[in-house]
């Protein structure tokens, strides 16, 4: 967007009763007209309204060995709108947090837009007015950006795909091939809302109670896990948002990446009753279904109980709880002690339960 930015087009976009044409896409005045009065509109900032192919970025002050991170996500949610959120805030929410697991903290967003011809204006200005008040939210600007249309039919409304810039101190090393035996595994809350939000909001379904997308930036918690006083090896060893494929999916990924197992205990993980019961009328499991507001620490024994205060000092870790432990297995197997006294393997998902949710 911000190599798109040319001022001067009085004639303002019919928003209640536009449309997106192939003019918007075609880098004439129409196009013009669409990134002056919605897109910068929206996401003003100083950096924005360089005017450039490209931004260039201030960095802070930053100490001797400190390393750049970069994190990109698509964003293909359906429906847009869903209770708790939309497509806008889930996609800076979503590039966010994956900058903040390497331990890092977030900078600048740029933002990618494909608009189907025949898109609602009035829509497009719904996703972007909450794509700015995340970022706003979160206090990472989007700084450039790029917009295209496909012809109607090729496309489905709208895709987005941002892409974050952030920093790690010199010597912080936080990745998934960092899991030792013995290290404890921590849960920031309840999950499985945001999978079932999206579902129930797909499928017109209502339930007695209401059920919203746990959608949430983390940089700021895991920066308070992190202010956690740790040994020179590290306290938080590990972090990730259960995104696609859930619970437990990341944790075998983790337990893959590490050469490590796991066991965690069922009635220690949080599901909310309500999700609990859509699940089991869905027949899905909330051990498999998406988050967007949560992260998995697998934490050094010593500083567990510490760093679960920390997060339990944030509110988006109020309700963190310790799940399990890593442990020693050949076989990398993730198991789950029961509620009814036994284990069994919580394999991989197969397949795809709720497609396009994030």
């Amino acid at each position: 967007m911000s190599g798109e930015v040319k001022r001067g087009y009085a004639r303002p976009l019919d928003i209640r009763h536009g449309r997106v044409d192939m003019g918007h896409g075609a880098g004439g005045r129409a196009a013009a007209q669409l990134i002056e009065q919605l897109f910068l509109a929206a996401f003003d900032n100083e950096l924005l309204r360089q005017g450039d192919d490209g931004a260039r970025l201030p960095l802070p002050p930053l100490p001797p060995g400190s390393e750049m991170v970069m994190a990109t996500d698509a964003h293909v949610v359906s429906p847009l709108f869903f209770p708790g959120g939309d497509l806008g805030c889930l996609a800076v929410h979503g590039t966010v947090n994956d900058v903040a697991m390497m331990g890092a903290m977030p900078l600048y967003l740029a933002a990618s837009f494909i608009l189907e011809e025949g898109f609602a204006l009035a829509e497009l200005k719904r996703i972007v007015d909450s794509m700015a008040a995340a970022a706003r939210e979160a206090g990472v600007p989007i700084v450039t950006g790029d917009t295209k249309v496909v012809e109607k039919g090729k496309g489905d409304g709208v895709f987005v795909s941002t892409t974050g810039v952030g920093f790690v101190p010199p010597g912080r090393r936080i990745g998934g091939a960092r899991a030792r035996p013995g290290d404890a595994i921590l849960l920031s809350g309840s999950i499985g809302e945001h999978g079932v939000a999206v579902l129930s909001q797909r499928e017109s379904l209502s339930f007695d109670t209401s059920i919203v997308s746990d959608t949430a930036a983390l940089h700021t918690l895991v920066q308070a896990m992190l202010a956690v006083p740790a040994p020179s090896d590290g306290g938080v060893r590990v972090l990730r948002d259960p995104t696609r494929g859930g619970l437990a999916t990341t944790l075998n990924e983790i337990a893959q990446q590490s050469g490590v197992g796991m066991l965690i205990r069922e009635a220690a993980i949080p599901v909310l009753p309500q999700v609990d019961a859509a699940c089991e009328l869905l027949g899905l499991d909330p051990l498999y279904v998406a988050n967007e507001g949560k992260l998995i620490a697998i934490v050094a024994e010593d500083q567990a109980e510490a760093v679960l205060a920390a997060m339990r000092a944030h509110p988006c870790g109020a309700q963190a709880v310790r799940i399990g432990s890593v442990t020693e297995d050949a076989q990398h197997f993730v198991q789950m002690a029961t509620t009814f006294g036994g284990r069994r393997v919580v394999d991989w998902l197969a397949g795809e339960q709720l497609p396009r949710i994030c």
